[in-house]
């Protein structure tokens, strides 16, 4: 097929071209965010991976335009089609919970604790589709059933602090699908659940962007659970992405030596009697980054020419990008 006759590619779910955040106060400037490119295809599950304060959460929120008004959010978000920077703020009521909605990482501080959770979501149906209490109550049940919830009648009258930090997460994510979102936003909803449970909605939640279609992005910092879930992964250090690409190479073996690290940090089959590598020193402050790469203080790889400019992105294989001098480009 020639050049001129091929489909063009769909157009990203979400789109975010040199995204930056700064949260500016009369004695500091803190840079969260600096210069992020990111794409989510549909039906795709993309994980931002990192340490705290790598800026994964603040890049989530911004997608959503969530961050407070003293935040100065710069470069252009699109989410299906739709500019976010230039929504009103009834554009955002629609938008949320219709277009996006986000899981996040404590359900008790995210559900309203003196309303069931049916109400909860029953209201999040009424408010978006204008649908009657009785479609939205059935509604409801039959989100609760699609997560797994046992008993889910009865639980459409339980109030959040009745229920296991389980079944809260499982009927926050509920409140998320209720209005049939093109894409989900999952801020490390699985950190607070021990293992055995943090598996099960792991599992849920990819079941569920695979019956419904979904884009999603997920944070965390765990390497184990991007596995699990992921089809891409992008790291985060600095507020800057240093590494991106499919998860099966980047599990493999990663480009750039922040996420070579961590994988060597992380605890996993065949260990046994190993010692883990650590990583030296701490991450820089976000009020006062380097010129250059922000990880060559703690890099055992660094030289002069990584202090004096920040590394161009470059790409070594299919869908694969690193932020260090050391990758050979294609």
């Amino acid at each position: 097929m020639s050049a001129a006759l091929k489909p063009e590619a769909p157009a990203p779910l979400v789109r975010a071209r040199d995204l930056t955040v700064r949260f500016v106060s009369r004695d500091s400037t803190v840079h969260a965010v600096n210069g992020v490119d990111l794409d989510l295809a549909q039906g795709e599950v993309l994980c931002l991976l990192g340490e705290s304060g790598s800026g994964k959460s603040v890049t989530l929120r911004a997608l959503m335009k969530l961050l407070p008004k003293r935040a100065q959010v710069g470069g252009t978000i699109e989410v299906a089609g739709r500019d976010v920077q230039a929504m009103s703020e009834r554009q955002l009521a629609d938008f949320r919970g219709g277009d996006v909605a986000m899981i996040f990482q404590e359900p008790m501080t995210a559900l309203d604790p003196v309303f069931t959770i049916g109400r909860q979501i029953a209201e999040a149906v009424q408010r978006h589709e204008g649908a009657s209490r009785a479609a939205a109550d059935a509604r409801a049940l039959e989100l609760l059933e699609l997560v797994h919830i046992p008993s889910a009648k009865r639980r459409l009258a339980a109030y959040p602090h009745e229920l296991s930090g389980g079944l809260r997460q499982r009927a926050m994510i509920a409140v998320a699908l209720a209005c049939k979102p093109k894409v989900l936003l999952a801020d490390e909803p699985t950190t607070a659940l021990d293992a055995t449970v943090q598996i099960q909605v792991l599992l849920l939640l990819r079941e569920l962007q695979e019956k419904l279609g979904m884009g999603v992005i997920f944070v965390t910092h765990d390497l184990g659970v991007a596995g699990e879930i992921a089809d891409r992964v992008a790291v985060m250090y600095a507020g800057r992405v240093v590494e991106e690409g499919p998860v099966g190479p980047f599990m493999a073996g990663p480009l750039h030596p922040y996420p070579q690290g961590l994988l060597g940090a992380t605890v996993h089959a065949g260990m046994r009697g190993k010692r883990l590598t650590t990583i030296p020193g701490a991450p820089p402050s976000l009020e006062r980054l380097p010129e250059g790469c922000a990880f060559a203080p703690r890099c055992n790889l660094a030289e002069p020419a990584c202090t004096a400019a920040m590394p161009e992105a470059r790409h070594a294989g299919p869908g694969r990008m690193a932020r260090c001098i050391k990758v050979p480009g294609m």
